[in-house]
């Protein structure tokens, strides 16, 4: 005979969702978000996408002027030093795939020149546009 083992039943808190810290975090990346895409616009940029995301990463922004088609991370810190050191090789790695994966679904935007920026924006200050911040080959 096999003897039965009574496990405690585990008590999980009830989930409260993100913490305070998180949501004024996810509030101040989707504000810098915004300031960057009001930026690109005017400079003449058309947003064609924000936030957009696939299995592989997430792009910030998609934006095309003419015959330039962009991959935008938006960086939001204290100091410009700070956001221009936040984009990882990791992160670009992600960013090159996510926009691999968005032209394979936006066939009609793949003859555009392919350019991969950054917005960093910091407070109380205008967003700072960096072309080509990265390049994405190998």
């Amino acid at each position: 005979m096999t003897r039965r083992i009574e496990r405690p039943i585990s008590v999980r808190p009830r989930n409260l969702g993100p913490s305070p810290q998180r949501r004024a975090a996810f509030r101040r990346g989707l504000s810098a978000e915004t300031r960057a895409a009001v930026l690109l616009v005017v400079k003449g940029y058309r947003i064609l996408a924000r936030r957009w995301q696939s299995p592989v990463g997430e792009i910030d922004i998609v934006a095309r002027r003419r015959r330039v088609l962009i991959f935008v991370e938006v960086k939001a810190r204290a100091r410009l030093d700070d956001a221009a050191e936040a984009v990882s090789q990791r992160q670009r790695r992600r960013i090159a795939a996510a926009a691999q994966a968005w032209l394979a679904i936006h066939p009609e935007h793949a003859s555009a020149e392919i350019r991969f920026d950054a917005v960093l924006v910091m407070p109380r200050r205008w967003p700072r546009h960096i072309i080509a911040a990265f390049d994405a080959s190998p």
